[in-house]
Order: C-alpha cells, then sequence, then structure tokens
C-alpha cells in the first residue's frame, strides 16, 4: 500500500490488526439492525435532547478515537455524515471497555445508544451497545496529511472516498443529478428502456467501435457506440417518448 508514509510502520500495524482479528470469536457479525443514520441525526436533531429520551443504533467507520482513562470518544462515519460517541465502563463494563479501547481507525462498528449534548454542545451517542462488524485490516492514510497522490486516489477510489468529504459528495451530486433527470423524463411521460448493450453491426453514430466475441453463439460483436437505432425502433413500434440513461463505447481517445 504506497500511500503509506512509512512502509516498515505501515507493515507493522497491519500485522498487528491481522493478530487481533485472529483473537476476535466474531469479527465479521451481521446479526444486527441499523436504524439511523449519522447525518440524519445531526439534521433531525439540533436542539437541546434530556438524556435517554432517544433511542438510536447506527453503524458507521471509525475515524477518529481519544481514549481518556475510563472514557473514550469514537468518531464514526457512515455515507450520510459523522457522529460522535462516547462510552465509559460504567455503563458498557470494564471487559467491553477494553476491547472497543483496542478498536483500530478503519474498523466498522455497530453502535446502540441514546442521544445527548457534550458541554461543547456536539451531538453524541452515549453508548449502550457496541459490536465489531468488520476488521479493517490495513492502516488509513494519515488523519492530517490525507490522500494527496493523484494515481492513488484513482487507482484506490475507495481510500479517497473514506477521507475526502469533497469526494464523496462528488459521488453524491451525480447520484442526485440523474435521479432529478430520470425524475424530469418521468413527470413527461416518458418510459426508461434499456437497448442492446452488444450489436452485431454498431449504428447510429460515426465512431470506432470496441470489438468483442460471444463464445457460445461463436459470432463476433461490438459494443454499441450509440442507442438511437433502438431507441427509433421503439417510436417506431409506438412509445412515443422513450428515454434512456446508458453508457456508449467508442474506441477512440480518453475520455
Amino acid at each position: 500500500m504506497t500511500y503509506h508514509s512509512d512502509l516498515e510502520s505501515f507493515s507493522l500495524s497491519a500485522r498487528a490488526r491481522r493478530e487481533k482479528l485472529a483473537n476476535m470469536p466474531q469479527p465479521y457479525a451481521n446479526d444486527f439492525v441499523v436504524k439511523n443514520f449519522c447525518g440524519d441525526l445531526h439534521q433531525n436533531h439540533q436542539e437541546f435532547l434530556s438524556d435517554q429520551t432517544l433511542h438510536v443504533q447506527v453503524a458507521g467507520r471509525i475515524m477518529l478515537k481519544r481514549v481518556m482513562g475510563k472514557a473514550l470518544f469514537l468518531t464514526i462515519q457512515d455515507f450520510t455524515g459523522k457522529i460522535q460517541c462516547y462510552a465509559n465502563v460504567g455503563d458498557i463494563g470494564q471487559e467491553l471497555f477494553h476491547t472497543v479501547s483496542h478498536f483500530d481507525l478503519g474498523d466498522c462498528v455497530w453502535v446502540k445508544g441514546y442521544l445527548f449534548f457534550t458541554q461543547t454542545q456536539e451531538l453524541t451517542i452515549r453508548v449502550q451497545e457496541i459490536r465489531l462488524s468488520v476488521k479493517c485490516l490495513n492502516p488509513l492514510p494519515e488523519k492530517h496529511l490525507g490522500l494527496h497522490d493523484q494515481e492513488i486516489k484513482y487507482r484506490q477510489r475507495y481510500l479517497d472516498l473514506m477521507t475526502s468529504d469533497q469526494t464523496r459528495e462528488v459521488f453524491k451530486f451525480r447520484s442526485e443529478l440523474i435521479h432529478f433527470m430520470r425524475n424530469f423524463f418521468v413527470e413527461k411521460r416518458f418510459i426508461e428502456v434499456e437497448t442492446p448493450m452488444m450489436h452485431v453491426i454498431p449504428g447510429g453514430a460515426n465512431a470506432r467501435p470496441f470489438l468483442t466475441h460471444h463464445h457460445a453463439l461463436d459470432i463476433p460483436l461490438y459494443l454499441r457506440i450509440a442507442p438511437e437505432l433502438f431507441l427509433k425502433r421503439l417510436v417506431v413500434g409506438g412509445f412515443d417518448r422513450v428515454f434512456e440513461i446508458n453508457r456508449n463505447f467508442r474506441n477512440e481517445g480518453i475520455s
């Protein structure tokens, strides 16, 4: 993993994580239920809450951990945002507290508890139950340095998504944009369709196609360069309004 500045310390950290994994009775649990999302909690609960009034169940990746004696703070992140979690020995017991204090950054956890505000007015989950759901076997990029190598950002997209709020927002915006486009056409009585991805003869545009082969039929096929001809056939067949959000493959240049 070339994103780490010190490969030797990276190797030692990765080895330690695998040793922790070997000592866990159930390192990949999947019998829990997620009822809330981090971003929604911040959006819906911005006012003061009295203790033990609103119970929540969230899951996310540990992005920050601070252990202070018999208490600890975790910041976990899901696809909607981040939220702080607070745990102490009195609430979860000495054994579980010891286990949680050895969780690593990048580990995915499930948390059950209730919301409260800290003295600094930060919305926080007071932990009543916490479990490891997925063990992260490789250290994350340095928190303060972040991920700056452009090649690694594109080759290991998951690292960029883990560490960059801006990158996640771009992905979310793209999804929202496609959703808006689809709703725009549907509201105007267009019908969404899917046309073939592989053609015997590529048509509908002037472009160089990608060539592939269908082994079962033993025939050459081309990845489509345009959906136009198939969409026109649908119009001729009686579907006056059709649309397709698709990909076309043109073997010329890079974009």
